[in-house]
């Protein structure tokens, strides 16, 4: 099996959680090490690994895959200085800042012939993939609405400086905000215009810390929200079709299964508990049906199969550079309409 020499470019909660567990366990990569600037951690969990001191040692490295996986704002400096060195590049939502930006990253992966794919690891989700299944398979008719959400309860500011810096690419919209775009977009397509409100609602915050979403199509609305004040879970995910309603709560249990240590090839992974599952209440060939379904099998694995297969065999990327630079577009018109509080055409 060829293997693909695998280095990260940070190591604080995004490399140790979603990226070099599953370089670590994937039988076709090689986990080379981590760029790490102070803390030294990467060698704790990993002792065989290097921890490099400048990205520079790195890319001069034996390295074939580079997981951009730094602050926001450094995204497109460090991909750009990747691919120049003739690496394949893994970049972390948000992609880029700039629709601009994206463009640039995406021509240069083309000349270098060098693969460039965003991660977006919520559409691995056992409950993004469940509500896709509902839609695509009929069971609500034809949609008609669809409010998909992304809460939490966090008054205070974040301990992490640069999360809370006001740096342009800071904030709840392209933080959470690229996750929930990127899921409609998967779902509908690209809407004909938006309209957006983001406003900041923490003491001393310098940053957008809640928003509301509405993309216009020609027969579905679709409201993407989130908020930094929501103590009580609500649905993350609620779907209005001609024929029936689907609930179903934000229950991937990924996250904070490898917080907890737990590794990808644990039996069992992805799997939610039941009582997690979505509610259905439809209608199907003139039965009423109202019940709970079973959650679909989340596995960020797939994504780094994915990955895989397009460097060693040519295979379709899991995720096309294409729709997360649509994302940042939506992103970019979302701040315009908020601005001048009006709807704009996409």
């Amino acid at each position: 099996m060829p293997l693909i020499n695998t280095a990260l470019l940070s190591y604080g909660m995004s490399g140790k959680i979603f990226h070099a567990p599953f370089i670590a366990t994937h039988p076709g990569f090689v986990l080379k090490g981590a760029w790490e600037r102070s803390n030294k951690f990467i060698q704790q969990d990993y002792p065989t690994v290097k921890s490099y001191e400048t990205i520079e040692e790195l890319l001069k490295d034996d390295i074939d895959l580079v997981i951009v996986n730094t602050p926001n704002y450094t995204h497109f400096d460090f991909a750009k200085q990747a691919l120049s060195a003739g690496k394949h590049i893994i970049v972390e939502k948000p992609f880029t800042i700039t629709v601009e930006e994206g463009n640039i990253l995406k021509q240069l992966a083309i000349d270098q012939n060098k693969i460039i794919c965003p991660f977006q690891n919520r559409r691995y989700h056992s409950d993004h993939r469940t509500v896709k299944k509902i839609i695509e398979e009929g069971w609500l008719g034809d949609i008609v609405e669809m409010e998909l959400r992304f809460d939490r309860y966090a008054p205070l500011l974040n301990s992490k400086k640069h999360k809370e810096s006001g740096e342009k690419g800071t904030g709840v919209l392209y933080d959470l905000g690229s996750h929930l775009i990127d899921q409609a977009l998967q779902l509908f397509g690209k809407p004909h215009s938006l309209f957006a409100d983001i406003t900041i609602t923490r003491k001393d915050s310098l940053i957008d810390d809640y928003f509301e979403l509405l993309l216009f199509y020609n027969n579905v609305r679709v409201r993407l929200k989130s908020g930094y004040f929501i103590r009580e879970p609500l649905p993350a995910y609620i779907v209005f079709g001609t024929k029936g309603t689907f609930f179903k709560s934000k229950g991937d249990v990924q996250e904070a299964d490898l917080i907890a240590g737990k590794k990808p090839n644990a039996i069992n992974w992805g799997i939610e508990p039941e009582s997690e599952q979505g509610l259905l209440h439809t209608e199907k060939d003139g039965k009423i049906i109202r019940e709970k379904i079973k959650t679909e099998k989340g596995d960020y694995m797939d994504y780094f199969e994915g990955i895989y297969q397009s460097i060693i065999n040519n295979k379709p990327l899991p995720v096309h550079v294409d729709e997360s630079i649509e994302v940042i577009n939506i992103i970019e018109k979302a701040f315009e309409s908020n601005h001048a509080k009006r709807v704009i055409p996409l």
